[in-house]
């Protein structure tokens, strides 16, 4: 059983803006908050079926998980897969106009593959909300203008 959680968030500037923040992969440590690095394998552009190693520190710990991107929509959608020996994590954006610039959608889910990993759903599912709201956030912080 996977846990899923979806946030929406808008931001006062470009969806070409925050597009190009989401797709600049190096600078997801920057508003993700487990995120030591994210980086692609290989040169190039972004493209579906590239290869992507994900660092992450969590619970005072550091950890790897191989990625893959699987959905890009140039301006509009990028969708990465992570997995490891214990999770699978989708991480799907989304980027639109909308009246105040731009509105995100973050969507994520985890499918434990192990028992133990299971058992930890109850907790994975409490931190999942939190940090996607927080990560949100930050890229709105990141992106929009200072207030006037």
């Amino acid at each position: 059983m996977s846990i899923r959680y979806q946030r929406l968030e808008p931001i006062r500037t470009t969806p070409e803006r925050v597009f190009a923040a989401i797709d600049d992969l190096p600078l997801t440590s920057k508003w993700l908050p487990p995120c030591v690095s994210l980086e692609k394998i290989g040169d190039g552009p972004d493209a579906v079926g590239d290869k992507l190693s994900y660092v992450y520190k969590q619970g005072g710990k550091t950890a790897n998980m191989a990625g893959e991107i699987l959905a890009r929509t140039d301006g509009k959608q990028l969708h990465c897969k992570y997995f490891d020996n214990m999770f699978d994590v989708s991480v799907d954006l989304h980027v639109a106009a909308s009246p105040e610039g731009s509105m995100t959608t973050h969507i994520i889910e985890i499918t434990p593959k192990k028992w133990i990993a299971k058992l930890m759903s109850p907790l994975i599912r409490f931190g999942l909300g939190k940090q996607t709201r927080e990560a949100a956030k930050n890229l709105r912080k990141m992106l929009e203008p200072p207030a006037a």
